[in-house]
């Protein structure tokens, strides 16, 4: 059965008893059902049009739910085309005019293989697109979050025969070429999409090299897929802080599906 909204009907006590009926495990059930049903009358074409006329209580009601089944507890997801696996802190969901600003935080982070200790994904412009699967479409991604330093050294070496990178044990990063017995004392900083390294000092063989051998012009930083943009990375103390964005970008996933996994409490996987 289609049901209409009248934003002027609409309360906050309103909003609240319709929180607790959308939670309830009854309502859950038919949850999918009904879901698409009063979309389907309302489905409009002209973009955001859908989501700007789902109400809000259903999106807070939706987030809050996913929260209390999977808060705390390890989930499975593609983002950006890359595996992961991170547990549930928060997930927090709030109207932007005609569409939604959707943002969750994140702990104990594996994407694609690397571990990262927490990360903040924020969505912004999210619109819903309903259909069997129901489409979710953002504007753009941003993602914070830190990573232990001496685990990004760790994953450099790996990738770089000539050099092997350790933390000092208090400020820069020490430097040393495996074969060619140059030393040195650096710091790295990326900014919009660009390497910037810092030489303080170095030696080769002992011997102290000069300092206008030591100046490195920043470089753009290797293509990464989906367009994504490294924003800021900076080092802090034994952790590197970061921010990257990613253009807009879609997905799906099956109501039916999701509404399983909210009543039985499993992993779901939205992307």
């Amino acid at each position: 059965m289609a049901t209409s909204f009248d934003p002027a009907a609409w309360s906050p006590s309103r909003a609240l008893g319709l929180g607790r009926r959308l939670l309830d495990p009854e309502w859950l059930e038919h949850w999918a059902a009904a879901t698409t049903a009063w979309l389907d009358p309302v489905a409009d074409p002209v973009s955001g049009t859908v989501t700007a006329l789902l109400p809000d209580a259903l999106m807070s009601a939706l987030s809050h739910g996913i929260v209390r089944r999977f808060g705390g507890a390890e989930f499975s997801a593609t983002l950006l085309g890359r595996e992961l696996t991170a547990t549930l802190y928060a997930l927090r969901a709030s109207r932007r005019g005609a569409h939604f600003h959707v943002e969750a935080t994140l702990t104990g982070v594996r994407w694609s293989g690397h571990p990262i200790r927490e990360a903040t994904v924020v969505a912004h412009g999210v619109r819903l697109v309903p259909g069997v699967p129901t489409r979710v479409r953002a504007a753009g991604l941003e993602i914070t979050g830190t990573i232990a330093l001496d685990v990004l050294l760790d994953r450099v070496n790996r990738r770089d025969p000539d050099w092997e990178l350790t933390p000092g044990p208090v400020g820069p990063i020490r430097a040393r070429h495996r074969r060619r017995r140059i030393r040195a004392v650096l710091d790295a900083v990326v900014g919009d999409n660009l390497l910037s390294v810092a030489v303080h000092r170095a030696t080769w063989w002992g011997i102290r090299v000069p300092r206008r051998y030591l100046r490195i012009p920043s470089r753009p930083l290797p293509g990464l897929p989906h367009d994504v943009r490294v924003e800021r990375a900076d080092r802090d103390g034994d952790v590197v802080r970061f921010r990257v964005t990613a253009p807009a970008v879609s997905g799906s996933f099956d109501l039916a599906a999701m509404r399983s996994a909210i009543v039985a409490g499993t992993t779901m996987i939205i992307f």
